[in-house]
């Protein structure tokens, strides 16, 4: 079985890895390992958790190209609050898909990455975004007046890939007011296993764009 590792920003993005991903991947052949960028190292201990800065995730991803040369490295960083800002980029597109791989091919072009076994991708617009593919599941962690608040959120746009970065409107900011005691990790986690991913994927393109390049390198059998 094939290694491939996933670079992400924290906790609920790695239990989504091991719980949810691994499994699928497993499937054709290819076990993920997830790894939470490190934001600060010194000699006796390594910090993790959140995109501080992108010179600290270029680092972090040259150092997993190098080490594993033969195998697949990826990200899974949300778009929202990412710090993309400072490759100082131009002309960014309005349409969120290509907004997203334009970003996504200017980091691939800074990280210059010299082993080819790196596909960058970044979830639109952050993990909770991908809950909205069956509004449905957060019955099992919230009532109905909440359920019907997230329904008219999903009900705006033409996928929940399109909800967007605002920091009034960003998905989990929507979750976060009609659910006042939602838990990222415990409930953002258990709402992804009740929707399931084939449904995530057939309601979220980019994200199934990114599981098919993965896949895609699992039966070329590359090493």
């Amino acid at each position: 079985m094939k290694r491939l590792y996933v670079l992400c920003e924290g906790q609920t993005e790695e239990e989504f890895i091991s719980a949810i991903l691994n499994p699928y991947l497993q499937s054709v052949g290819v076990y993920a390992q997830p790894i939470i960028c490190t934001t600060k190292r010194t000699p006796t201990k390594k910090y993790k958790g959140g995109v501080t800065s992108f010179a600290k995730v270029k680092k972090e991803l040259q150092r997993l190209c190098g080490e594993h040369p033969n195998e697949l490295v990826t990200t899974m960083f949300d778009l929202y609050a990412f710090p993309y800002e400072t490759l100082d980029l131009k002309n960014i597109p309005i349409d969120v898909y290509d907004k997203a791989e334009y970003i996504e091919k200017a980091i691939t072009d800074e990280i210059d990455n010299r082993f080819g076994n790196m596909v960058f991708s970044l979830v639109l617009h952050e993990f909770e975004g991908l809950l909205f593919s069956d509004v449905s599941a957060f019955e099992n962690i919230a009532d109905q007046e909440a359920v019907a608040i997230l329904r008219s959120v999903r009900a705006a746009v033409c996928t929940p890939e399109h909800i967007n970065e605002s920091p009034e409107t960003a998905p989990s900011k929507h979750i976060e007011r009609a659910i006042p005691d939602y838990s990222k990790p415990a409930d953002g986690i258990d709402v992804a296993e009740q929707i399931g991913l084939n449904k995530i994927k057939s309601e979220c393109r980019h994200f199934a764009n990114w599981l098919d390049k993965l896949t895609a390198w699992a039966k070329e059998g590359a090493q």
